[in-house]
């Protein structure tokens, strides 16, 4: 089944060359069919590489997926037009009436700043409140995860001593776990991030299960009773050449990077990067979409139950 997404939303050209099934506003709205609706809030600054990302994920499943994007009232990005943001992206009060099935808060570089410090951090704070109450299923991504975790649950970030940096193999820890459901034993993840949640804080949490994690990159993805707010601190979106962009870009800058590990054959950067990741990365959309949205979330979106906190087993 197709993902649908704004008309003339440039992920189009690409995800239709990749054999990912497309369909536009005009062709669903002569369909008769419940889509799920998924809110992705995108914080990147690199906007129309992680729709295209994400889009090309969350299309690849049986179920009729309607994305709709969000950005912040108070910031400018600074990375993309203007134009494309009026014609794709809409804010905060454009949906904060309505219901959505499942929500994706993409990653941003904010790493540097405390949250408070954030120029957004109190609207994003009223979007995580909402999303207790107005989607079934919250997907936090990265620095998208270390927000949630720290509004929600008061974790903090924690600085690392240098910059985790590669793909790393990551092992599933909760094996009854449905959004793991069919992963081997290990599996490779993106990482590119200075700052990292303590392992003994999530689990001191009552409130969440710690689901995969690795000895090198940490808790992997944490979440609640029932999926209701998911965790994930790694990139399992990213294409093959987005960590070698964050890489020549800062080697350009002259600033302190490693090649990033497990990327190139024998750590050769003038080598392709090798992908071991994708079929992770898709697995766990489709795990999310299928078992956790799809499943769980009621006919009616707007009926959808507030999200209450419960204590989980360990």
């Amino acid at each position: 089944m197709p993902i649908k997404i704004p008309n003339a939303l440039p992920a189009t050209r690409t995800l239709t060359d990749e054999n990912i099934f497309v369909m536009d506003e005009t062709r669903a709205t002569t369909q008769d069919i419940r889509p799920l609706y998924i809110l992705v809030l995108n914080l990147m600054p690199t906007k129309i590489e992680t729709e295209t990302q994400l889009a090309r994920l969350l299309g690849n499943t049986p179920i009729q997926v309607e994305l709709e994007l969000m950005q912040m009232k108070n910031h400018k990005s600074k990375n993309v037009s203007q134009e494309h943001m009026l014609k794709f992206y809409q804010t905060f009060d454009a949906f904060k009436d309505r219901y959505f099935d499942g929500m994706v808060i993409t990653g941003a570089p904010l790493e540097h700043l405390e949250f408070e410090e954030v120029d957004y951090w109190d609207e994003l704070c009223e979007v995580m409140e909402w999303s207790k109450t107005h989607v079934h299923s919250t997907f936090h991504i990265c620095w998208g995860a270390q927000a949630g975790l720290y509004y929600h649950y008061g974790i903090p970030k924690i600085q690392l001593p240098k910059k985790l940096f590669g793909v790393f193999p990551h092992q599933v820890v909760r094996k009854s776990s449905i959004l793991f459901r069919g992963f081997d034993d290990t599996f490779m993840v993106p990482h590119s991030r200075h700052t990292a949640n303590a392992t003994q804080a999530i689990e001191d949490c009552p409130y969440l299960k710690i689901l995969a994690s690795s000895k090198q990159a940490g808790v992997y993805a944490c979440a609640t009773e029932g999926c209701r707010q998911i965790f994930i601190t790694g990139h399992s979106e990213y294409d093959r050449r987005t960590l070698e962009k964050e890489y020549l870009r800062d080697k350009e800058k002259g600033l302190p990077i490693q090649v990033p590990e497990n990327y190139y054959p024998g750590d050769d950067d003038t080598q392709d990067p090798i992908v071991t990741w994708k079929s992770g990365a898709n697995l766990l959309y489709s795990n999310w979409l299928n078992f956790i949205v799809y499943q769980d979330t009621p006919y009616d979106v707007n009926s959808i139950e507030p999200f209450h906190k419960t204590k989980v087993q360990k």
